[in-house]
Formats: C-alpha cells, sequence, structure tokens
C-alpha cells in the first residue's frame, strides 16, 4: 500500500499534499504514496460497502482523518498490531473523525492523537470492534479529551475495545440511543466509561480501573439533547479507580473526585445490578442532584433530580476509605468511619414524595448513607428501610442493525 502510485486530479492532490499549486503538469505526474496519502485517499474515494485494510505495523500519521461515506469499513490486523499513530500531529482536531451511517472499525489502534481519538458524529448504526485508543505517556492534561466518542448517533455498539489516557472520557456515548458497551476495558482515564445525556444503553462486562471515576451515567445542562434515562449497569467489574483528577482546567468531569466507582447525576430509570466493585477509596457507588452542594441552574428545560434509581444484588468489597467529594469530607471528619457503598444526595423534585426514588432491593443489607442535601454533615442517615423496595426491571438492548455478529 505504500508504493501505490496514481494519476491523480489537482483537487484530490491538493487534499494529500501540503504544498500544492495545481499547476497543469500534476494531472499526469505519476506519485509514489506514503502510507498516510493512500489511507487518506482511500478515504477520500471510498464508494459504500469499501472496505479499507489496515496491514500490521505503526502508521504515522500528521493530520486528522475524516470519512463521510456511509457503508464503510475500516479493518486492521489487531489492536495490538495495526496502530495509526498521532504522535507527530501537526493539524486537525481529531484522529478520525466519521459522520456516516454503517460505520464499522474494528482491530486497530489509534494512538497519541492532539484532540479526541475516534469521533463518530449524527451517524446511524456504528459498530466500534475491538479498538484501542490510547495516550502513551499516561495521564496528562495535555492529552485529547475523549477516547472512543460517538455522539448525537443511534444505535452504537462499542465491543471488546480499550480506552487509555483521556483526559475527560476513555469511553463516551452522548446525547445518543440504543447503545451497548460491552466486554471493555477502560484504565488510567478521567471517566472511564461516560453514559451522558443518553437513552437506552446497556454497559456490561466491562472493566473499569485506574480511572478517576470508573463509570459516569450523566445527564447534564444546556445541551442539545437532555433526559438521560433507560440505561443498565451490570455484570462490570468496577475496582481501584483512584487515579487523581487530571481534566484540564474548566471541564466538568475536573469536578469528579478520586477514587470514585459509579456515579449517577441526574438520570432517570436506571439499574446496576450484579456489578463487583471494590476499592475505590472515595465511594463505590454515589448518585446525587446536579444542584447538590449547591450549584445553580439556569436551563429552564433542565431537570437535575435522578429518580427510579434501581441498585440489586452488587458485590461491594472495601472502598470508602479515602473520601475526596467535599461532602463526603465533612461528613468523614464527623463519622470517622468508610464511606458507605451506596451514597445518595438526598435531594428530590419539589412536591415528589415518592419512597422509590432509590432502591436498594427488598432483603438489602448493603450499607447506606442519605447526605440528606448535604446541607449538615451531623444531619445524615444510614437506614435502608426505606430503599428496600424494588422497581421495574428495564428491557436488554436490541440494536436493529449495528454490525453486530
Amino acid at each position: 500500500m505504500n508504493n501505490t502510485k496514481r494519476t491523480l486530479f489537482p483537487s484530490i492532490l491538493c487534499l494529500l499534499l501540503t504544498n500544492c499549486n495545481q499547476s497543469e503538469d500534476v494531472q499526469t505526474l505519476p506519485l509514489e504514496l506514503s502510507f498516510e496519502e493512500s489511507f487518506q485517499l482511500q478515504l477520500i474515494e471510498a464508494e459504500p460497502g469499501t472496505i479499507i485494510d489496515v496491514p500490521a505495523g505503526t502508521h504515522s500519521f500528521t493530520r486528522s482523518l475524516s470519512l463521510n461515506v456511509p457503508g464503510v469499513t475500516i479493518r486492521g490486523a489487531g489492536m495490538d498490531q495495526s496502530v495509526l499513530s498521532f504522535a507527530n500531529q501537526m493539524q486537525g482536531a481529531e484522529g478520525l473523525l466519521v459522520t456516516a451511517n454503517d460505520f464499522v472499525i474494528e482491530d486497530l489502534a489509534i494512538e497519541d492523537t492532539i484532540g479526541d481519538a475516534l469521533k463518530i458524529n449524527e451517524s446511524t448504526n456504528v459498530t466500534i470492534r475491538r479498538v484501542r485508543t490510547e495516550w502513551t505517556n499516561g495521564p496528562d492534561p495535555e492529552n485529547g479529551a475523549y477516547g472512543i466518542y460517538p455522539v448525537q448517533s443511534r444505535n452504537i455498539l462499542i465491543d471488546g475495545s480499550v480506552a487509555i489516557g483521556a483526559a475527560d472520557a476513555g469511553i463516551y456515548v452522548g446525547q445518543s440511543t440504543q447503545i451497548i458497551v460491552r466486554n471493555s476495558r477502560a484504565e488510567y482515564n478521567v471517566a472511564g466509561i461516560e453514559i451522558e445525556n443518553s437513552t437506552y444503553a446497556d454497559v456490561y462486562e466491562n472493566v473499569a480501573t485506574n480511572n478517576t471515576g470508573g463509570i459516569l451515567v450523566f445527564d447534564l445542562p444546556n445541551l442539545e439533547v437532555q433526559g438521560g434515562q433507560s440505561t443498565r449497569v451490570f455484570n462490570n467489574e468496577i475496582y481501584r479507580n483512584n487515579t487523581e483528577n487530571f481534566a484540564p482546567e474548566g471541564a466538568i468531569v475536573g469536578n469528579v473526585p478520586p477514587g470514585t466507582g459509579l456515579l449517577i447525576l441526574a438520570n432517570d430509570n436506571i439499574e446496576v445490578f450484579d456489578n463487583q466493585f471494590w476499592d475505590n477509596g472515595n465511594v463505590n457507588l454515589m448518585i446525587y442532584s446536579y444542584t447538590l452542594g449547591g450549584r445553580t441552574i439556569e436551563d429552564p428545560n433542565y431537570d437535575p433530580f435522578p429518580e427510579q434509581i434501581y441498585i440489586h444484588d452488587n458485590e461491594f468489597r472495601g472502598g470508602g476509605t479515602a473520601p475526596r467529594h467535599r461532602l463526603l469530607i465533612s461528613w468523614h471528619e464527623i463519622a470517622q468511619v468508610n464511606t458507605p457503598n451506596v451514597v445518595w444526595g438526598g435531594l428530590t423534585a419539589e412536591g415528589n414524595r415518592s419512597s422509590k426514588i432509590v432502591c436498594l432491593g427488598e432483603n438489602s443489607s448493603t450499607s447506606f448513607l442519605n447526605l440528606k442535601g448535604g446541607f449538615d454533615p451531623k444531619n445524615v442517615s444510614y437506614d435502608p428501610t426505606p430503599h428496600r423496595c424494588s422497581l421495574p426491571r428495564l428491557s436488554p438492548i436490541e440494536l436493529k442493525s449495528a454490525g453486530d455478529d
């Protein structure tokens, strides 16, 4: 592929070469393309059904790649064999930007991008299988924000993938619907796996470790798509997420305390079950309103309160030995005990007297803390009795056409 020879029209040649004057002589000039130029050309000339192979080896890129043709597959020889390296990137905001439906990418790695590694925007039917995104220098605020990053998309499958070193979220799905994230590993990111302002997601059989926060299920204001709900988080290993927060200043994820296993913020109809939590120093699992701690809202359409959160049949070991959330620090100074396994902020919408905002199962023995809004660290409750309840089980996500085999 590195030795491809082409007769190019000037407009295509100028997309590949930094210095181009589109002279008449260019039209008949035979070129020996580098891998970077050849790969860019394949993306430009792709048609529906095209399969672009990436051979084993480390292939260097100096500028962003983009694809806007539907039905294309990019396939490597393995996430540790075929590497697209952007360590010398000089242009562009991402490694690869895709704005196309019916897209498949598998068996390759994207490393050391200036910005996001793999961004997929406004796409339907997306399969990301056995893809690794990594910043090889380890946790650093200069790293790109997102590793695997579908946004405003639907029918998304992320399977068997790895995300390391993102300064925001390793695996992030935002403002999207019909989502499966499974069999993947997120490590040394600020947020390991994040489902944000999204609906109908299954997150299962993943490993989230050595992040600042293991898994986040968030709904935030001032975004085009709001109303996050109907996410299941199950059969995951969420442990030792104690890495110091290295998000750049001003990022909302910079508020995630180190030592956090799972955070649920302002989402409704969430089911968390059959997970293993251990040794998350701040808290294994926390549920809270966007307004906990006095944060204000300017978006009139935003609902900051989580409701119908069903947490059951999880295993907890250790954790809570080093509270870092500021309300937990204040509480800990008085209580002098480890953070309970499940913490609820305690704020509810005005007039909501439902006893089923947070349910722990009918016979739960999970240690529990209700901060009662965090107004007074002495005025808290450890009584799980009001939360010994159940909620209807959520249905599995079934993707209609996302390349799942």
